[in-house]
């Protein structure tokens, strides 16, 4: 299976290096959040890290299921939510094979795609459908980090991996999913990438 593995995540967190971590929750969710755009709801937060984003929907009054790969971002973000006094659920498991109970009204997503190779993407892009109900939405934040040696070797370099727009319109194609007229909002990351933030509303 290409790209990083559990064992690899479990090693970046136990030594903290884990540069795509804020420190915080992201702006741009708190701009969603702050502006009315994303109201309460059951909502799934997929590579859920440090537990910024999904404590903050908590304490925001959301139903929130925050799922992770490694324990150590499990443990992270159960201690983060005891120390808010929030409730939400946390779930040990690969986002691609895991499927909830019942589909959730809304997935925030926030540096997971990037760090799963692009080979298993299209695998991810399933699990969204899964995890969304109809006409649920995908709060996304693409990653963006063009490389130059993806242009001049034709390499896959990460993570993060680069999410490039067309192949996220690929990915998440419009018969399927409503796509909003650019421009996106660019999301400045300390670390020196951007993100690209988005709102998909599934059709189907």
């Amino acid at each position: 299976m290409p790209g990083p593995d559990a064992a690899f995540w479990q090693q970046r967190f136990e030594s903290d290096d884990t540069p795509w971590d804020r420190g915080a929750p992201s702006p741009q969710l708190l701009r969603w959040l702050d502006e009315g755009a994303l109201p309460p709801c059951r909502i799934a937060v997929p590579g859920c890290g440090s537990g910024w984003d999904a404590v903050e929907l908590a304490r925001r009054g959301f139903k929130v299921t925050a799922v992770d790969l490694v324990l150590a971002a499990c443990d992270r973000t159960r201690a983060r939510a005891l120390a808010a006094g929030v409730q939400l659920e946390v779930v040990q498991a690969d986002m691609l094979a895991w499927r909830p109970r019942e589909p959730f009204d809304a997935v925030f997503e926030q540096t997971c795609l990037c760090a799963i190779h692009p080979f298993h993407w299209s695998g991810y892009a399933r699990a969204m459908q899964a995890w969304i109900r109809s006409d649920g939405a995908l709060w996304a934040l693409f990653m963006q980090q063009p490389r130059t040696s993806a242009v001049d070797e034709g390499r896959l370099e990460g993570p993060p991996y680069h999410c490039d727009v067309a192949a996220m319109h690929l990915l998440f194609p419009g018969e399927s999913w409503a796509w909003p007229e650019p421009p996106l909002a660019k999301v400045p990351h300390p670390a020196g990438w951007h993100e690209l933030a988005v709102c998909l509303r599934r059709r189907v």
